[in-house]
């Protein structure tokens, strides 16, 4: 069985009471200084490339409108005269709301990509083996709070019909940007530490079953997860090679 805990309860979770300067409602503006930024390396050759902005209808360009208004006001955006200047287009969350995504396709095969070893899922879920209860921490924004390098900012360029901004914080879309007591404690102090926060709406503690990578992981092992199954049993005909490409990337996935 899955417990799930509202906001309301989460308050009331031990190891979150002694940490709530990580579990904020909001971020409010700029993210501290750290050791770490965001860095945006080009190939020798690149050259700066701007591109018209795209067409939006007008729901979009009010929220448009209202993001940038608000992403501006916290300082994670900027005014800016950069060459630079990458389209915005919109992509809808689970939850309905729109996310605003800059389409920084052209500045990406420009960039030097990170070579970071990635995990096999097969180690990940050894790792849960055994586990009886599991907790999930989602960071508030978290692309937001980490700092653009200061000669990288200009990369980040972007062109609306409201204006050319640059982001000061990491955005969405660059290509380098992808349990027990004593474990909450040693994660939350490191969020506190480096005033890293957590966004309370999508924490959830002491679980006994929790979906991971398109599985569902409880005491008894791991699952598949059954809300995949009806997905690929429900599947239409499949008619383009677009198509042929999701249902196998899916399908292989499960292999």
């Amino acid at each position: 069985m899955t417990m799930k805990v509202n906001e309301s309860k989460l308050k009331d979770i031990p190891v979150v009471r002694e940490f709530p300067d990580v579990f904020l409602e909001d971020l409010s503006g700029l993210p501290p200084s750290r050791e770490v930024e965001f860095c945006i390396d080009l190939i020798h050759e690149a050259i700066p490339v701007a591109k018209s902005p795209y067409r939006l209808a007008p729901t979009e360009m009010q929220e448009l409108a209202n993001q940038l208004k608000e992403i501006q006001d916290k300082g994670f955006i900027r005014p800016s005269s950069s060459p630079w200047g990458a389209p915005v287009l919109f992509v809808k969350k689970k939850d309905g709301s729109f996310r605003m995504c800059i389409d920084y396709r052209e500045l990406n095969k420009l960039t030097i990509k990170n070579r970071y070893p990635l995990l096999r899922i097969d180690d990940l879920f050894d790792q849960l083996k055994g586990s009886r209860y599991f907790s999930k921490i989602d960071l508030q924004s978290g692309y937001h709070q980490l700092r653009v390098r200061e000669e990288d900012i200009p990369k980040t360029a972007f062109r609306t019909r409201y204006g050319h901004f640059e982001f000061t914080v990491m955005p969405f879309g660059m290509t380098n940007a992808p349990a027990e007591h004593k474990e909450h404690l040693r994660l939350l102090e490191l969020l506190m530490k480096e005033k890293l926060y957590a966004k309370s709406s999508k924490c959830e503690f002491w679980l006994q079953e929790v979906q991971f990578l398109g599985h569902v992981i409880n005491d008894d092992g791991i699952h598949v997860d059954h809300s995949k199954i009806e997905v690929v049993k429900n599947w239409e005909a499949l008619k383009t090679l677009f198509e042929v490409r999701s249902f196998l990337s899916l399908a292989g996935h499960y292999r």
